[in-house]
């Protein structure tokens, strides 16, 4: 049922070079994606980025037309609910997809349920929403069918869609917060039936979009996903899933896809071995379910005294290295049992302004930037743009 969904998101996808679904599976649609949530941001704002493809005769560009020719063939948009106006909230978001729809681009809309950022540190519920559970679920899916909608009559079909940004911790605080550590696993089961009540109120505000659009069917509709962190860690992901479908308000048939965010800068044991034994583990666990790496990045740079130590050493710090990164993921996902790997997604490689992405690491983008104009800042594209190009 799940790869189903899949297949009828090729035919939104115009002038792509990429591979597209056949009815078998067997040559199924692998995204080779990037976030690029904050560009228009960086292009409107005080500092007008400007991009330079220095492959190409250094000529003047649009950052996404640059990874576009890098082999990029979808892009990742986060959403939030009641931001500063145009940070992320809904008009922006719309402009965006719209933009790179346009161009060819598959769309993946990331929710993040919040006004702000959500992620295992910050998943707060919106500060507008209700403070009481079953009115929280009743908007959280009227939310869901609304924004769809949204995106239905702007003419911007959807491929992906996931319910919450890695809710390991839960999503929708303090309502809607998991803890996988409890014990015994009775109580842990009970911890969970927050985050439960609250997702199935998502998804079935995705099925109200879908019964209610008149402009796809359940071939065409966008593949509802599921969002984890530590995407290293077999055990935690294990006893994850088990404490939620164990609620008994959730169960693997709401989610059509499964993606994990593998990071190598929060401890050495984000290696392509542990990765690996993750993806396997989901692909036994949830048979037939599509797999992505929806987050991840390599440094440019990363040195002085608070360096991370890196989980793949052999990776050599730099362009090259960010290259040779990416390709051993995705060799690592498309190399899932039973072939249910179906993508990969590269964090924010165009935001100038914030290089370290969240890492102790000064740079992980794949720009170098050039602020000697400031607040002006021009980016001069590295090697590693291309490295979805003749990738695996």
């Amino acid at each position: 049922m799940h790869s189903t969904h899949l297949l009828g998101v090729a035919t939104w996808l115009v002038g792509l070079a990429a591979t597209t679904p056949t009815n078998d599976g067997h040559d199924a649609f692998f995204y080779k994606g990037h976030d690029l949530s904050s560009l228009k941001m960086l292009e409107d704002g005080d500092s007008k980025a400007v991009f330079v493809d220095t492959a190409r005769n250094n000529a003047t560009r649009r950052a996404d037309e640059i990874l576009a020719d890098g082999g990029m063939n979808g892009v990742r948009l986060r959403l939030w609910v009641d931001p500063i106006p145009g940070q992320y909230d809904l008009s922006y978001v719309l402009a965006l997809a719209s933009r790179f729809h346009r161009a060819g681009q598959a769309i993946y809309l990331n929710y993040h349920f919040s006004d702000t950022w959500a992620d295992p540190q910050h998943n707060n519920a919106p500060a507008a929403w209700p403070t009481t559970l079953e009115p929280l679920a009743g908007t959280l899916r009227a939310y869901v069918n609304d924004t769809l909608h949204a995106f239905d009559t702007a003419g911007i079909p959807l491929a992906l869609v996931s319910l919450g940004n890695e809710i390991r911790h839960g999503m929708l605080w303090p309502l809607g917060q998991a803890d996988v550590d409890i014990e015994p696993a009775a109580a842990r089961v009970a911890n969970f039936t927050g985050l439960a009540t609250l997702y199935a109120a998502a998804r079935r505000g995705f099925d109200d979009f879908v019964s209610t659009s008149s402009n796809i069917d359940h071939r065409q509709r966008p593949a509802v996903m599921l969002h984890m962190d530590n995407g290293w860690n077999a055990t935690l992901q294990e006893r994850w899933f088990g404490a939620l479908t164990a609620t008994g308000l959730v169960t693997p048939a709401d989610w059509d896809v499964l993606g994990f965010s593998f990071y190598p800068f929060y401890g050495t044991n984000a290696t392509f071995e542990n990765l690996a034994k993750t993806l396997d583990w989901a692909a036994r666990s949830f048979p037939g379910t599509p797999l992505h790496v929806v987050e991840t990045d390599w440094p440019a740079r990363c040195d002085g005294e608070d360096a991370p130590a890196l989980s793949e050493p052999s990776i050599e710090i730099g362009a090259a290295g960010q290259t040779a990164w990416v390709r051993r993921v995705e060799a690592i996902v498309r190399g899932v049992v039973g072939g249910v790997g179906r993508g990969i997604w590269y964090w924010e490689p165009a935001w100038l302004n914030n290089t370290s992405l969240g890492s102790a690491c000064q740079d992980a983008v794949l720009f170098d930037q050039d602020w000697s104009q400031y607040p002006r800042v021009t980016g001069y594209s590295r090697s590693s743009v291309d490295m979805f190009l003749d990738s695996v």
